[in-house]
């Protein structure tokens, strides 16, 4: 299957949020359907702080990619952090993935940032195969305190 990797588009709202809600179920998460249309507002909007690109091969959207830009206390550059990572389930091993984080990459380069950089779930066994090949695994942990 041949891929494109595009920006998104406000045309592109209905199979972007079919995709999200995918990957949602995949992590085996619940969210308001609120936070979806707020991340797209936010993405859609060129001032906004989330940045996507979504993956079009057979003529219909087959991933997503989201990601944003931050300050760190480690360095004088900015960071990138890939936030969100979802490709259809029949695409998988076909290039869909790494095409996502390679774009992601040139933006970020384009952007001056440093350094790109996200987090998985241990369960996510075929994306960790995909990972290792273009990333360095790091040993941090994460923690998180809900407010």
């Amino acid at each position: 299957m041949s891929i494109t990797i595009e920006k998104f588009v406000a045309e592109d709202r209905d199979d972007w949020l079919a995709l999200w809600e995918a990957y949602l179920v995949f992590y085996k998460a619940s969210l308001p359907a609120e936070v979806g249309h707020q991340t797209w507002q936010r993405m859609i909007d060129p001032t906004g702080d989330i940045e996507g690109f979504k993956a079009v091969g057979g003529g219909k959207m087959v991933g997503m990619v989201t990601y944003l830009y931050h300050g760190t206390t480690w360095s004088a550059g900015a960071r990138c952090y890939l936030h969100d990572l979802y490709t259809l389930p029949e695409t998988r091993g076909q290039g869909v993935g790494r095409s996502l984080i390679n774009a992601v990459y040139d933006a970020a380069r384009e952007a001056g940032a440093e350094q790109v950089y996200w987090l998985t779930q241990e369960f996510n066994y075929h994306g960790r195969i995909l990972y290792d090949k273009v990333a360095d695994r790091t040993p941090f942990i994460k923690y998180a305190h809900s407010l």
